[in-house]
């Protein structure tokens, strides 16, 4: 495999205390080292006592497993009171035997001049930093749009995975902080459905890649950014806490969720037509494939397993068991079933209200999964099973977060949950088959894929929220 990159003076040192501070590495918890970092790349900028450059960092777990993780930096020669918080390292540059320059590290997300630099790479798309055996760092723009160059930049903060970087209000560049060799979905999805004109997502700006013979290294994405834009999952709590809040004054203390003010199901609708859009788009650029009876059995293992593991973590799922063993195993009478290139992590947290309508966001699938699998095609229907069981969550979230003395019936409140729920649910269904009845087929794939869901919604809130088991548990006894 070509090698990434030439060996980087940024010491490694320190660098894992560093690693395991920041939000976004994945490997909080395990015992690692930092083997080596290298350099793939030095961005070209006109302000003298600036450098930037991209650094890789390689980090080996005791266990044998290895990551690499992306570190923009911002190299200056005299320490930047502004930027202490994004603060890495001061280390010597220059290579053995030459004059030292020593130089402050900064994450350059941080700085204005350093996002400025990345700005105007994705004007130029020179290729940059390009060594033995490799293409380059290389910007790729798509074809037709324009990026301000006066536009100033401002980090997103509380994100977890990746680092985002907003460019004036129209403008997202999102920095990969895991790497892995090959396509990113996100990367990839976004192109074809941008050259599509699909109305249902942020439009691809560019991305970033360090190109070699083999599989590209790709290291951030730009989109647009949509600005006037209300997050699903926020929305959809807000139609719940309306619902409460009507229920609480009606005379009854009653009220069905189509009687409330918050009535979401039109909302659920327009989704569910987003959704199936996008996936007749995905089909017919990506292909769909008919799952073999061999692919089944695979299928049917992978669930199975996943339960049987889960029950050990969460006894309380034990009695599930047997009929979650059942439906799964009906897969095996199915026949062929299509699958595709879909979403992979859907939910009302991916979505994003305009005032033009629904938009899908983040293709890049579960980030917990190696890159390969999450590329693979699968059945539509986990996508739909997916933003079905958030439906679920939203309601009996809000059940669990606000508890009104209006309303302290806390068995009323889980009817209303529950009912506002089953009605957003079928309204995301309605609109995503165009109201037609689903086959058995479809029933049955769409029955596995949320029991699936919620198996591992219940292992989680054992490890995370226990407060909160109760939500997934309620679902697989509905299922019953």
């Amino acid at each position: 495999m070509t090698s990434i990159g030439t060996p980087s003076p940024l010491p490694t040192t320190g660098l894992a205390d560093y690693l395991a501070t920041a939000r976004w590495f994945g490997g909080k918890g395990r015992d690692f080292e930092v083997t080596w970092v290298t350099r793939i790349g030095e961005l070209p900028t006109a302000q003298p006592d600036l450098r930037v450059v991209i650094d890789v960092v390689h980090v080996h777990y005791v266990d044998g497993d290895t990551e690499l993780y992306q570190l923009p930096l911002a190299l200056y020669s005299q320490p930047q009171e502004n930027l202490g918080h994004a603060f890495i390292s001061w280390h010597n540059e220059a290579p053995e035997g030459e004059p030292e320059q020593w130089r402050h590290a900064y994450d350059a997300i941080h700085d204005r001049a350093a996002m400025a630099c990345w700005l105007a790479g994705f004007q130029s798309t020179d290729v940059i930093g390009a060594g033995t055996g490799a293409i380059g760092l290389q910007f790729h723009l798509e074809p037709g749009c324009e990026l301000s160059s006066e536009a100033q930049s401002s980090p997103f903060t509380g994100e977890q995975s990746n680092s985002s970087v907003m460019f004036g209000d129209d403008a997202l560049l999102k920095i990969f902080r895991k790497l892995t060799r090959g396509m990113n979905p996100d990367i990839e999805v976004l192109d074809v459905l941008t050259q599509d004109h699909s109305e249902h997502v942020a439009r691809l700006y560019g991305w970033l890649s360090w190109d070699t013979e083999e599989e590209p290294l790709q290291l951030a994405i730009l989109q647009q950014f949509l600005k006037t834009a209300s997050d699903g999952w926020e929305l959809a709590l807000t139609s719940v806490r309306n619902l409460f809040a009507e229920a609480a004054w009606s005379a009854e203390g009653e009220m069905d969720a189509n009687q409330a003010g918050g009535d979401f199901a039109d909302e659920a609708y327009r989704l569910g037509a987003a959704l199936a859009s996008v996936h007749r788009a995905l089909a017919e650029h990506f292909g769909t494939t008919e799952r073999t009876a061999e692919g089944v059995a695979e299928l049917i293992a992978r669930m199975r397993g996943r339960l049987a593991e889960a029950v050990v973590a969460v006894p309380e799922l034990a009695e599930f068991a047997p009929g979650l063993t059942e439906l799964y195993q009906g897969l095996a009478t199915l026949p062929g079933t299509p699958t595709q290139r879909i979403h992979g992590d859907l939910h009302l947290g991916q979505t994003l209200r305009t005032v033009n309508g629904w938009k899908l966001v983040d293709f890049e699938g579960e980030p917990a999964k190696p890159l390969p699998q999450r590329r693979q095609p699968d059945s539509r229907w986990r996508d739909v099973a997916g933003m079905l069981r958030s439906f679920d969550y939203a309601a009996h979230s809000v059940v669990m977060t606000e508890v009104s003395a209006d309303l302290s019936d806390e068995g009323e409140r889980e009817l209303q949950a529950t009912g506002w729920a089953a009605r957003n649910q079928q309204a995301f269904l309605d609109g995503y088959t165009e109201e037609q009845e689903l086959t058995p087929t479809e029933s049955a794939l769409l029955a596995a894929y949320v029991a699936d869901k919620a198996v591992y919604e219940a292992v989680y809130e054992a490890r995370n929220r226990p407060s909160w088991l109760g939500i997934p548990l309620a679902a697989l006894g509905r299922l019953g």
